[in-house]
């Protein structure tokens, strides 16, 4: 072969050697961006698999994490009572700034997720640390898991643990952290967080162990705490206590080791027994807060009224005095602030879970015969209309009003007494004689009118038997009235439940003067062995038959009401008001902690005065229609109408109605005419004279002479 031909050969050699390289780079070029593709194709295959997947868990629980036991707390936000959720858990709502001790939030975080204030759900160190202690050591040392982490299983909780449940924690905390504040996730954690049993949360735990809120908590308790909720059922402190002990130490043995506790403090903490028993959710105000839950339906935090302080030392006291009295005999106390009418305790049984004694009954609103405690309202009214005073004399003696004939307590009379002692006494016809004078309709209808309402027999009126007890009321209707004469006679409603708004307006009751007089005289009557003369002033009361003893007094600032008797309404020989609930009264008053206020001062227009310097007709108190002479001439009577009558007027005229006249017989002129309180004219040498009659209902109609002697009766207009 030529050489030509060598050399033709060569170059094509050499040509196709050169073609190669190029050849292989276009093929690595080609393969790269292949599987770039694909993995950029897988990428967004997971990617969008992961998203979906993410999706597919759809939002977070937190409306269902966020139901909690209802809790009734007291005024000054302490803790009454607690119920169960539906499902028999005690989970009780936590604010971790405000109610959690420091020491254990410390512990806490130092223990379980020191960069939780840091890391947005995920501690990416902490896993890093949990992988390389589990490649070490061959079994997991530490979970890694942050305190959002641990609060998504509790949202969701799955018994597994494997890589896919911890993932899903992951995505979870992360969702957490965007939805909520670092607060707002500690607060959940420490609401949810297991301690064993039906137990959730810091309070139910602390409250269930230790008998108090965890916002005062001992290095001890708060280690122990800590370790609970690992593995809570394993350390349940009721069933297996040294595993909870062993748990506790281990956690304080960290903290020394952390440098957050001294060695010193440790071992104190560690001598430290733990509780082996569960004490009971505290049950303060059952009746109520049971009245409470019926009315504030679905709400988790109910506030009331009640001093905590004070209904704790009333029931304490209730629950005693009832094992004195016998098996089957209950008491019942109300307390109430005289300024806001608030409910500051309500004991409404001896105690709530003695069935012997109907413990579940609040006799604080059950309807029963107040004796004689409507008294002084009677007094009130007859004060008011001004035909009597304090140092009037009035007469205890045999009397007969119709076919009712009153006698006192203990059947015999005392003759001619002032009003004051007549009161304090608590005498019996004086009072009935005022209460003909006063009119039992305009009594019934001035009680209601200030919130006390009276429940008369089916199809029976208002009459005289109802200022000795023949009518029902309710210890807390009756504290209320009471709470009025302390007000100067303005009665205010009770209130119990805490809220926003408070449209409450006073109610009328009588005039301030009339109050401050029965509140004047009620502070002179003789108190109980026990009892403080001149500081409260106080009435007793027992129902027909010793089937209720009753009490019911007030200083300057509360006002408490005490019921004792059988819940079933059955006698107790010998049970009496002034024995048997004054005690009480006076015991509440002292357990208070606070000396008795003084009432107020009297009034502008209170009449004070001794007999002697009292008007002729104030000197001395007759009965309707009574005569009595001054020199020549009688005291004024109305001869018509009639006390208690009737009067029918015509209206379809002119809408007023036909005059309707008025007749007296006595009395110095010129006469005036006295309309419920309000001039209507003079009587002429005729001593008689047409007037325009009031609207339908109960009208006063009252003549005075010119020497201030008068006459009174109370007439019903239709």
């Amino acid at each position: 072969m030529s050489e030509e031909g060598n050399h033709t050969s060569s170059s094509c050699k050499d040509a196709g050697a050169r073609a190669k390289p190029g050849h292989d780079g276009g093929i690595g070029r080609g393969r790269f961006f292949r599987i770039a593709v694909t993995l950029a194709f897988i990428l967004i295959v997971v990617t969008t698999a992961f998203a979906g997947w993410v999706f597919s868990l759809g939002p977070l629980p937190l409306e269902q994490a966020r139901k909690v036991s209802t809790t009734i707390v007291d005024r000054n936000g302490k803790l009454l009572r607690a119920y169960a959720m539906a499902d028999g858990r005690w989970r009780l709502p936590v604010d971790a700034k405000t109610a959690v001790d420091p020491t254990y939030l410390k512990l806490l975080l130092t223990y379980e997720d020191r960069r939780f204030r840091s890391h947005g759900g995920v501690d990416l160190l902490a896993l890093g640390r949990a992988a390389l202690q589990f490649a070490a050591s061959g079994h997991i040392v530490s979970g890694g898991s942050t305190i959002t982490m641990q609060l998504a299983r509790l949202l969701e909780p799955r018994r597994e643990r494997s890589v896919y449940a911890k993932l899903r924690q992951m995505v979870r905390a992360v969702q957490l952290e965007q939805q909520l504040s670092k607060d707002e996730v500690l607060d959940l954690y420490l609401t949810l967080a297991p301690f064993g049993g039906n137990l959730e949360g810091i309070r139910a735990a602390s409250i269930a162990y230790f008998g108090k809120e965890p916002k005062r908590l001992s290095l001890a308790e708060a280690a122990l705490l800590v370790a609970l909720p690992q593995s809570p059922e394993r350390r349940r402190l009721d069933r297996h206590p040294e595993a909870a002990h062993g748990a506790r130490d281990r956690v304080l043995a960290r903290m020394v080791e952390d440098g957050v506790v001294s060695k010193e403090d440790a071992a104190q903490a560690t001598a430290a027994a733990v509780p082996r028993l569960r004490k009971p959710m505290p049950i303060l105000a059952p009746h109520s807060s049971d009245a409470a839950m019926a009315t504030m339906k679905d709400t988790p935090l109910i506030k009331l009224t009640l001093d905590s302080s004070l209904q704790k030392t009333l029931e304490a006291l209730a629950r005693d005095r009832a094992l004195a009295q016998g098996p089957d005999i209950s008491v019942a106390i109300i307390a109430v602030d005289n300024e806001s009418g608030d409910v500051l305790a309500r004991v409404g049984s001896a105690d709530y879970f003695d069935e012997r004694r109907a413990g579940q009954v609040d006799m604080t609103r059950a309807v029963r015969s107040p004796g004689s405690t409507l008294k002084p309202f009677i007094y009130g009214l007859a004060f008011e209309d001004g035909f009597v005073h304090p140092e009037s004399l009035i007469d205890d003696r045999p009397i007969r009003f119709g076919s009712y004939a009153p006698e006192n307590f203990d059947m015999t009379f005392q003759g001619t007494v002032p009003v004051r002692k007549a009161l304090q006494l608590s005498l019996n016809v004086p009072a009935i004689a005022l209460l003909d004078r006063v009119g039992s309709s305009r009594l019934s209808s001035r009680l209601k009118q200030a919130g006390g309402s009276l429940v008369l027999p089916k199809d029976e009126a208002p009459g005289l038997a109802m200022g000795l007890g023949g009518v029902g009321v309710t210890l807390q209707d009756l504290t209320q009235l009471y709470a009025g004469l302390a007000r100067l006679g303005a009665a205010k409603p009770l209130r119990e439940i805490m809220l926003a708004s408070d449209d409450r307006e006073p109610l009328r009751l009588m005039d301030q003067a009339a109050a401050w007089q029965v509140g004047n005289v009620l502070l002179g009557t003789p108190p109980p062995e026990n009892g403080v003369h001149n500081k409260i002033a106080f009435k007793t009361g027992t129902s027909y038959g010793y089937r209720d003893a009753w009490s019911v007094g007030f200083d300057g600032r509360i006002t408490i009401g005490v019921w004792v008797g059988r819940p079933d309404g059955a006698p107790v020989p010998g049970l009496v008001g002034r024995t048997a609930a004054a005690p009480i009264l006076f015991d509440a008053f002292a357990r208070t902690g606070k000396i008795p206020a003084a009432l107020p001062k009297a009034p502008k227009g209170a009449l004070i005065a001794s007999n002697a310097k009292l008007p002729l007709p104030l000197k001395r108190f007759r009965p309707a229609g009574e005569l009595i002479r001054t020199g020549s001439d009688q005291m004024p009577r109305i001869q018509f109408p009639l006390n208690g009558s009737r009067i029918d007027v015509d209206r379809s005229v002119n809408g007023q109605g036909a005059p309707m006249p008025v007749k007296v017989a006595g009395g110095v002129l010129p006469l005036t005419i006295m309309m419920n309180g309000t001039s209507v004219g003079e009587i002429d040498s005729r001593r008689q004279r047409l007037v325009d009659p009031p609207g339908p209902g109960f009208a006063r109609l009252t003549v005075i002479d010119a020497t201030g002697a008068a006459d009174t009766v109370v007439i019903r207009v239709q």
